[in-house]
């Protein structure tokens, strides 16, 4: 029996399983995907599908994603994708990793996630390739961060953003950064997307055992404390006894979990006919996302009618340059998404109008007792936010229409008055918050245990207790890397009492 289960091999999986394996536990990892273990065992392998930083491997018929439909404004379903692969999301998108800003801490609980503390856990996770002999950035981390603008669209953008009065950011990861147009920070390396797996869990794979294709349905807790975990593999049911389990399946898919196990709002888990085990109104509730919407724009001298000759021909990764602008992020996509999805129908290239300083209204709720059948996830959208992706808009067109996009911009093809119905960002957290336990709405305190069971822990972007104003990824394995160490330290504590007796 492994001392420690983590459920989910995705950005916060792979952290936590990493850390606890270093510290000595005996560790399991269930992941409901593809394991890809030729990446662990050798890191150096030529560029594949999953590696390529100019590609995302999320097209129709990809084989690493998990596809879950979302209805945005309470009128449209949209399918996200989230990484089905061992290293989660963080194998497949688009290399973003711009950290939230320190301000963001400022609602998070402060016994355990100070300014200073979280800056110093962003610094010890990377190693910056660029910018590592700066104060507040790390030389010695396992993940690479570096920058580049070689995508002439991402350039031009730049220069018609500080053109407009913007800041110049050369730096998008300073404690300071602020509003501002610059390069993307970006875990890349050598042109490779470095995902968690690569960089945290391969060093030590050899000191976890790793399950793909293993689809975790609850967490077993008796009187209280948990036992293990109950799913389905490739062999049928499965379970697997542990004294201690983390979940970190992702927003959507840890919400489930937690509920078919019995932990979440009374009425619903009797709504479905699960038996109540924790009473915990918080879980599934106050999801936040950033919604957004895309301004298409058609590159001069287009052939084959959509084709740009002169423009997209070279990228490094899907996103070289943001704007951030007060509420709203401004995403120069470097190509048109057809170039960077198999499978995708032709189409113009996009500004992508992000609100950035979103309201959580949205919810996870599962629709059955069947702990596999798929959840009913809605994101409404803020009137806040609404206006903020009003002016965003509006910002995007005033861009595109500057001199220095002349090169690279024939025309705007989305009308400035043109309804642009909202989708997700897919940056989905907040399914089981960090609180105090008087919170009613909190999930987990300061350490990512959840309350009322002995055992176990969420680490993963459920337990966010507001919406970081940046995208997640570097939060979320900065706050999964800060997790686990608490987690392992509060384990190793619990270890010498009983060996004190």
């Amino acid at each position: 029996m492994p001392d420690v289960v983590v459920v989910g091999g995705g950005s916060a999986g792979c952290v936590a399983a990493a850390g606890f394996a270093r510290a000595g536990a005996s560790v399991m990892l269930l992941e409901a995907g593809s394991t890809t273990m030729a990446l662990l065992s050798d890191p150096g392998l030529s560029m594949t599908e999953l590696t390529d930083a100019r590609r995302l491997p999320i097209g129709p018929s990809s084989r690493y994603v998990d596809p879950i439909t979302t209805r945005v404004d309470g009128a449209r379903d949209v399918v996200g994708t989230r990484g089905r692969v061992l290293g989660g999301s963080s194998a497949v998108n688009g290399a973003y990793f711009v950290r939230a800003p320190l301000a963001d801490f400022a609602r998070w609980p402060r016994d355990r996630w100070s300014a200073d503390v979280v800056a110093e856990g962003f610094r010890r996770i990377e190693t910056d390739l660029d910018l590592g002999d700066r104060p507040g950035h790390g030389t010695d981390g396992p993940m690479p961060v570096s920058r580049a603008v070689v995508a002439p669209v991402a350039d031009a953008f730049r220069r018609a953003a500080t053109a407009a009065g913007h800041r110049d950011l050369d730096d998008l990861n300073a404690a300071d950064a602020g509003d501002g147009v610059g390069a993307v920070p970006s875990n890349v390396a050598g042109g490779r997307r470095v995902s968690a797996a690569e960089a945290f869990l391969a060093p030590v794979a050899g000191l976890v055992e790793v399950r793909g294709e293993a689809v975790v349905a609850r967490v077993d807790v008796v009187a209280g404390r948990v036992v293990g975990v109950s799913g389905r593999d490739v062999h049928g049911a499965f379970t697997v006894g542990a004294d201690r389990v983390i979940l970190a399946a992702g927003t959507v898919r840890t919400a489930t979990v937690l509920m078919h196990s019995g932990i979440g709002p009374r009425e619903t888990l009797r709504g479905i006919g699960v038996d109540v085990v924790v009473d915990r109104p918080g879980v599934g509730v106050g999801v936040g996302d950033h919604p957004e919407v895309a301004v298409a724009y058609r590159p001069p001298e287009v052939a084959e009618g959509y084709r740009p000759r002169r423009v997209a021909q070279t990228w490094r990764t899907p996103l070289e340059v943001v704007l951030e602008a007060g509420p709203v992020e401004l995403r120069c996509y470097s190509t048109s998404f057809d170039r960077l999805i198999d499978g995708v129908p032709p189409g113009d290239p996009v500004i992508g109008v992000a609100a950035m300083v979103a309201e959580p209204l949205g919810s996870v709720v599962p629709l059955s007792a069947d702990p596999f059948a798929a959840p009913r996830v809605d994101h409404p959208v803020a009137d806040a936010d609404r206006r903020a992706l009003v002016d965003g808009v509006a910002l995007a067109h005033d861009l595109l229409g500057r001199p220095e996009m002349a090169e690279v911009v024939d025309h705007v093809t989305t009308a400035l008055d043109a309804p642009l119905p909202p989708g997700a960002a897919l940056h989905t957290v907040g399914s089981a918050r960090m609180g105090a336990d008087d919170d009613p709405l909190a999930v987990v305190d300061s350490s990512c245990r959840v309350f009322g069971v002995s055992g176990l822990a969420v680490v993963d972007a459920s337990m966010f207790p507001a919406v970081p104003t940046r995208g997640p990824h570097a939060t979320v394995i900065m706050a999964a890397h800060r997790a686990t160490e608490m987690l392992v330290a509060e384990a190793d504590r619990s270890a010498a009492v009983r060996r004190g007796r």
